[in-house]
């Protein structure tokens, strides 16, 4: 973790090593999870394959079971797996037929548009009302501010995305656009027309904790030495705020921003099922419903890793709040 003395680039440089190098067990221990875990649910990939229309010999099923390498043992088929990942294969989709990997890159950029405006909705919306909150201390804008962030809060994001496709549709005759998603290249508008209404579902949530990290930061730097200090000099409390303050305040705010980007990377599941957009969350909703393995297994491990990416960013970024932020 980051301490504050100085920030020399080799000392970067090795904290970004120790953390590259941290991945390989956690991504390592992340697929053996997973891998564990989908073979304890009942069935198989073949029986959720197949469904109940059709009715298969044991011999019909032995072959399908041995074309997908289910009949080895599970030491067996993790370590095809493994091996076949480190090779930047993660396997085929046994619904499909395509690539894993080629079938979340399609699927990322959605995932990445929808957890930038969220985290962009969730910025515009926390941070002001969390200075503002922490400015007029106890007034009835801080009475607002704190509750608004238990609505936030409180809300669960599957509720609020009905409570927002039912009042659009019945009041205002506008029903979001779903199941047809359009990419930002082919045409932008229609694209952000898509996106706003997800994204505003998960940045309400957002905003609340961003709310409440900025006011309670904030409040603390405001009753520091040194803000007493700038105010002593006859520096107005606007310039104590925004000069001084409000730096050292946003660092726990950059944290927040992190971990947030890292879970909506991940695939917002929820928002994606009820929006019904095409990103890697609902990838990984159905790959787990259809019990297919190397969907499930290969989505986890390339959330895991860009978690860990993330993380790693957030921690970079401090420095350009603080100069004096040092990594070790």
């Amino acid at each position: 973790m980051p301490t504050a003395i100085c920030n020399p680039l080799f000392e970067m440089q090795r904290f970004i090593v120790q953390r590259l190098l941290a991945l390989v067990p956690t991504l390592f221990g992340i697929s053996i999870v997973v891998f564990l875990v989908m073979r304890l649910i009942p069935g198989d990939t073949i029986s959720a394959m197949i469904g109940t229309q059709y009715q298969l010999t044991e011999a019909q099923a032995a072959a399908l079971r041995a074309y997908f390498g289910l009949d080895k043992s599970l030491p067996e088929q993790y370590i095809i797996w493994l091996t076949n990942a480190l090779q930047g294969n993660l396997g085929y989709s046994v619904r499909s037929g395509q690539p894993v990997l080629g079938e979340i890159l399609k699927r990322f950029p959605l995932t990445l548009e929808l957890a930038l405006g969220a985290v962009v909705i969730g910025l515009l919306i926390g941070l002001p009302i969390g200075i503002l909150s922490a400015v007029k201390r106890d007034s009835f804008i801080d009475l607002f501010g704190r509750f608004f962030s238990l609505i936030g809060l409180a809300l669960p994001n599957f509720w609020l995305g009905t409570l927002i496709i039912l009042a659009l549709s019945l009041y205002f005759g506008i029903l979001p656009t779903s199941g047809n998603y359009v990419e930002f290249t082919q045409n932008p508008i229609l694209n952000l027309q898509q996106i706003f209404f997800p994204a505003l579902t998960l940045g309400f949530a957002f905003s609340a904790s961003v709310m409440r990290a900025t006011r309670s930061s904030l409040l603390e730097e405001l009753f520091q030495d040194y803000a007493r200090t700038a105010r002593g000099k006859g520096l107005r409390e606007q310039t104590v705020i925004t000069v001084h303050c409000l730096k050292n305040a946003l660092i726990p705010v950059i944290t927040l921003v992190g971990v947030e980007m890292g879970y909506l990377l991940g695939g917002a599941i929820v928002v994606e099922e009820v929006y019904a957009l095409p990103g890697v969350g609902r990838l990984l909703l159905n790959g787990i419903s259809q019990r297919d393995y190397a969907v499930v297994q290969g989505a986890v491990v390339f959330i895991a890793f860009n978690f860990v990416l993330i993380n790693l960013l957030t921690d970079l970024a401090y420095a350009f709040v603080n100069p004096r932020i040092r990594y070790e």
